[in-house]
């Protein structure tokens, strides 16, 4: 007897799959991404999945409103994922037929939702197309609080506001070179509200450009004229910082403890035609050979200030990470540091947005090591209201909202004696 087939899956399935390593193993959606089944498909569906994905994660709580009220009790996570995406994409006006058939379809191939696919059919047959999903899903408790402590009620909910929509594409230019069409921003990134395949947009193959979003952008000028100048990217991956280094001129060295996202960055700087030497190792154990003019320092953090383009984040990570990393970027500045040349200049950044991984970090450096500085940032186009009382820059995903935001950065420029 010939054994049946598997249905292929498809990319409304691989979403389902991806909501489900997300939400029920608390899998980042980065990683889940890897799954073998999901690898496998065509990139124009991978990219979908991984899409509709991002979107519901980004409105659940309103999907989970539109569906409460038609059912008893709540099924089993699966099932819920299943309508989840359905009422998703049903209020952004796909075809109810197909949306509705699809989704049944999913539960009808499941071992463990077979059984429901008549209740998916009901519920979903009693949501009207173009539905509205109301709301903004809050951050989660041990997320939430701390921020409007530090930056009061009505921030938050704009910060919230910012997270639930798909954020823009920005591009970091090289000057002279072909770019696709976009909004030129005040300190100098290219914003498009299209994102479309990356691949595909004006210049790339040339390598003129590169994706970093514009507050990830901000921190390289810190450092003024680099011409010349031999300096470390520290925690490089996956290499925005390296090639912005690189095309102000320095001789710069990357470090990362990863391989492959190290792979990456010299993927990245191929395409561009910029050159750095690429080290793997960890930066606790490794050793310069000769001290730096400047350092880049974007240590790791809680990621906190990137849930705009990663709405899994809050749904995977609890806080309980936070005092390890806390410790562990308190270490690498201290390290890089003293491998910095009398007069150097380090920039420790952090894409986080609790005071703990920035403000915090900042005053605390300055009471370990006398005779430390703060040079202010002068770059074009920030607003003074982002620069904090220490000198640091604080960036936050609800500045420049009527944009689409930014994402949520802590930097500030140290100088030694």
């Amino acid at each position: 007897m010939t054994q049946a087939k598997a249905p292929r899956l498809t990319a409304r399935g691989a979403a389902v799959l991806l909501l489900n390593a997300v939400l029920g193993d608390g899998t980042l959606l980065a990683e889940a991404l890897d799954h073998p089944d999901i690898a496998a498909l065509a990139p124009a569906d991978r990219a979908r999945a991984q899409r509709l994905a991002l979107t519901v994660l980004r409105v659940l709580e309103s999907a989970d409103k539109v569906l409460h009220p038609l059912m008893r009790k709540a099924p089993s996570l699966p099932v819920w994922n299943i309508l989840r995406l359905a009422v998703v994409e049903l209020a952004e006006g796909a075809a109810a037929h197909g949306v509705v058939n699809e989704a049944v379809g999913l539960a009808r191939a499941g071992l463990k939702t077979s059984h429901l696919a008549g209740l998916v059919n009901a519920v979903l047959r009693q949501v009207p197309p173009g539905v509205p999903l109301s709301g903004v899903q809050k951050l989660p408790r041990w997320l939430r609080q701390p921020l409007v402590h530090a930056y009061g009620r009505e921030a938050v909910i704009a910060i919230e506001t910012v997270q639930a929509t798909a954020p823009p594409l920005d591009l970091t230019i090289r000057p002279g070179a072909e770019a696709p069409e976009g909004e030129l921003l005040p300190t100098g990134s290219l914003r498009l509200a299209d994102r479309g395949q990356v691949s595909t947009l004006p210049g790339y193959a040339a390598g003129g450009w590169w994706v970093q979003d514009a507050a990830a952008a901000m921190a390289v000028p810190m450092l003024g004229d680099l011409k010349g100048l031999r300096v470390l990217d520290l925690c490089a991956a996956p290499g925005g910082k390296t090639m912005q280094l690189a095309a102000a001129g320095a001789d710069v060295t990357a470090l990362d403890i990863s391989g492959p996202r190290m792979a990456r960055v010299a993927e990245n700087l191929a395409r561009t035609g910029l050159t750095a030497t690429c080290v793997t190792a960890d930066a606790l154990a490794w050793q310069p050979d000769q001290p730096f003019d400047a350092i880049l320092l974007d240590a790791p953090c809680s990621a906190t200030g990137t849930i705009r383009r990663h709405p899994d984040l809050p749904f995977v990570k609890d806080g309980s990470e936070i005092a390890g990393l806390v410790a562990l970027q308190t270490a690498l500045l201290d390290r890089a540091l003293g491998w910095l040349k009398p007069g150097g200049q380090l920039v420790f950044v952090t894409c986080s947005l609790l005071p703990d991984e920035g403000e915090a970090q900042l005053t605390a450096a300055l009471a370990r090591h006398p005779g430390l500085s703060v040079l202010r940032p002068t770059l074009p186009g920030l607003s003074p209201d982002w620069i904090t009382p220490d000198g640091g820059l604080r960036l936050r995903p609800d500045y420049w909202s009527d944009k689409g935001g930014m994402d949520g950065f802590f930097m500030a420029c140290l100088k030694t004696p």
